[in-house]
């Protein structure tokens, strides 16, 4: 009878200690730059600096595919010197987001073409004009939407741009082929950065928050698990606001619940219709019953995502949290004391 009790004082005790939550012990606080082109003000610097973030990662461009030009880059921002000269004590990390359906069109040959366009164009980009580098890089992120059916020509040019580049290769990886990695399989890279939002498309559920929704996180982070290899996070601080005319999507805003309160009143959760004509920042005219959907996300409901985060995925003791992404009305919406929770809070 002893035994049988030590037994299940031993089992509750275990149970209970797998569901605390994971603490890491040094954090690197980063940001995405996912802007078309680099523009690092005094102020933005300022504000990076003060909440002690050490690391940027920033779009250099996107790859997509058509008929004429094959595997082509577009959206690039090449970096100016000028805009670096008071950022020597940040990591830069290029960033590359690639098109799913590239892959239906492209062969192992196609590919190996590719990945030695990405780093060339990668290196040509970390230089001014005289060749000179404006910064250094010891790391290469790769952000792609694999399928099941894409993985292997993925994984193919991942490897591949490992090879050539010679640089640590890390990739983006969502809460889908987290969870199901024997179904989607695990990317041949040195490590993953577990993106936290989006996890629904945004105009496929009207009644959700798709940038963070809580239940729909848990629903990916439902038990504790350990990925095979090291993993980062990053969490959403952007918002923006899907714009409705006569009951049809006329397009996605950066405006948040405050920026549309002197023209439209709430009619239910997210859901907001204008009450008269008007103008937005002279560019935006939005008529009278127009229907506008604000997704933000609230430093609260940051702040429970951390914890089911903590509490589910497996992290080592040094982690890097980046915030999506680095741009003006992020510190519109939240303090800097928020911000630097959403870094501290992995660490408690």
């Amino acid at each position: 009878m002893r035994k049988i009790v030590l037994f299940a004082f031993v089992s509750v005790l275990f149970l209970s200690c797998s569901k605390k939550e994971n603490k890491v012990e040094n954090v690197e606080r980063a940001f995405y730059y996912w802007k078309s082109n680099t523009s690092f003000d005094d102020e933005s610097i300022e504000k990076i600096n003060k909440l002690q973030v050490k690391k940027v990662y920033v779009k250099f461009f996107e790859v997509d595919y058509n008929e004429t030009m094959g595997n082509f880059p577009y959206e690039k921002n090449r970096p100016r010197e000028y805009e670096f000269r008071k950022l020597d004590s940040l990591t830069i990390v290029p960033a590359v987001f690639i098109k799913n359906e590239i892959f239906q069109y492209n062969t192992e040959k196609s590919l190996d073409k590719l990945a030695d366009n990405i780093v060339f164009l990668i290196d040509r980009y970390h230089k001014d004009y005289s060749d000179k580098n404006i910064f250094e890089y010891s790391e290469i992120q790769i952000d792609c939407d694999w399928t099941k059916s894409t993985k292997e020509k993925y994984f193919y040019l991942l490897k591949k741009i490992k090879e050539l580049s010679n640089k640590e290769i890390s990739c983006t990886l969502r809460l889908y082929p987290y969870k199901y990695p024997d179904i989607m399989g695990v990317p041949p890279v040195d490590k993953a950065m577990l993106m936290c939002y989006n996890l629904i498309k945004p105009l496929s559920q009207k009644d959700k928050n798709s940038i963070l929704d809580i239940a729909e996180l848990e629903s990916y982070l439902d038990e504790r698990r350990s990925y095979p290899m090291h993993l980062d996070v990053a969490l959403p601080v952007f918002y923006w606001t899907q714009w409705y005319e006569n009951n049809r999507f006329s397009g996605l805003l950066n405006m948040n619940s405050s920026d549309i309160a002197g023209f439209t009143k709430p009619v239910k959760p997210l859901w907001y219709e204008v009450t008269k004509d008007s103008t937005y920042q002279y560019d935006t005219f939005f008529k009278k019953g127009d229907q506008i959907k604000c997704e933000e996300v609230s430093a609260e409901t940051i702040s429970k995502a951390i914890s089911i985060i903590k509490k589910n995925v497996e992290l080592d003791s040094n982690a890097t949290i980046s915030l999506f992404h680095l741009d003006d009305s992020t510190f519109k919406k939240y303090s800097n004391e928020e911000i630097s929770s959403f870094y501290s809070s992995f660490s408690k």
